[in-house]
């Protein structure tokens, strides 16, 4: 029998974005650990569909470079390697921070209470080890502050950037704890003081914070004697 991944079984309107989209989803909250082998077959079954939007479907995340194909009947999530991650974690930080400033400046107080919900709902699933939970609403979190600045093209950008980074996060999430949300309501507070560069300071913070658990788990994997 295979595994469902948390897969929703999708109705045949428009099925190959929705695919796609219940694809994305399901990397960019880790439900796809890194170096898994998924087959085209298995996930069609998931999703009560056909192979061709499965496939279509893989061709595009291959070309978002969050999956690689290994064979002609081989496709897995990639490992990622050091250098790799610091090169996305400083692209994180800028643009992540852009999104944090213009959230500052324009969100009001429905989005201010979503984000206070936000944070009350992980901190909640932390207290109880949901990693889970904890793990997407830390993700929805992250991607409120681009929907709060309402840019359209940072949120693309973003997008494909979490498509590459979720395995690995979820893999390490558990380990940072609390660590993970910290900085969560600090740049809420800033947001509510309309604190640009506070919110700025606060994200890249959060991003650093939480990358040092990632950091000492690549760093164990890389070769001895490879370069730095």
């Amino acid at each position: 029998m295979s595994e469902s991944f948390g897969l929703q079984v999708v109705e045949h309107d428009n099925l190959g974005e929705i695919v796609y989209s219940q694809l994305s989803d399901a990397l960019i909250k880790g439900r796809f650990a890194p170096n898994a082998r998924l087959t085209i077959r298995d996930l069609a079954q998931s999703l009560g569909t056909s192979v061709t939007p499965v496939r279509d479907a893989i061709l595009r995340l291959i070309q978002d470079e969050a999956l690689v194909q290994k064979s002609a009947r081989e496709v897995r999530v990639p490992v990622m390697t050091l250098e790799r991650y610091l090169e996305i974690r400083q692209i994180r930080m800028k643009l992540e921070g852009l999104a944090a400033r213009e959230a500052a400046l324009k969100a009001e107080a429905h989005d201010i209470a979503r984000l206070r919900d936000l944070i009350v709902r992980n901190e909640q699933a932390i207290a109880t080890k949901d990693w889970a939970t904890a793990l997407e609403l830390n993700q929805t979190f992250h991607f409120a502050l681009a929907q709060i600045a309402n840019m359209t093209v940072l949120r693309g950008i973003l997008n494909r950037l979490w498509l590459q980074m979720g395995p690995l996060i979820a893999a390490s999430y558990e380990h940072g704890g609390r660590a993970m949300i910290d900085q969560h309501h600090v740049i809420l507070a800033a947001i509510e003081a309309r604190d640009a560069d506070k919110a700025e300071r606060a994200i890249v913070d959060d991003i650093r914070g939480a990358s040092s658990f990632i950091i000492d788990q690549l760093a164990a994997l890389k070769p001895t004697g490879s370069a730095t």
